[in-house]
């Protein structure tokens, strides 16, 4: 099995204990697991970047309330 079939394997495997749980991956977290897996992401690297990607995330709703707010 190749490194990228491996990956794809353990992506889809981390996929279906999420969906067991009840909290499906959607193609957006399953693209991002394969990055951190295709990159070699350490576990903290990991946890910078999503720690990072919700940050972002928060900023962006923020200023779409702020601009809600701001039409009324």
């Amino acid at each position: 099995m190749s490194d990228k079939d491996t990956i794809r394997q353990r992506t889809l495997e981390a996929a279906h204990l999420q969906m067991i749980e009840g909290n499906p991956l959607d193609v957006d977290d399953m693209a991002m697991f394969e990055m951190f897996d295709r990159e070699g992401f350490s576990t903290e690297e990991q946890l910078a970047y999503v720690r990072d990607d919700l940050k972002k995330r928060m900023r962006e709703k923020e200023e779409l309330i702020v601009s809600a707010v701001a039409r009324r």
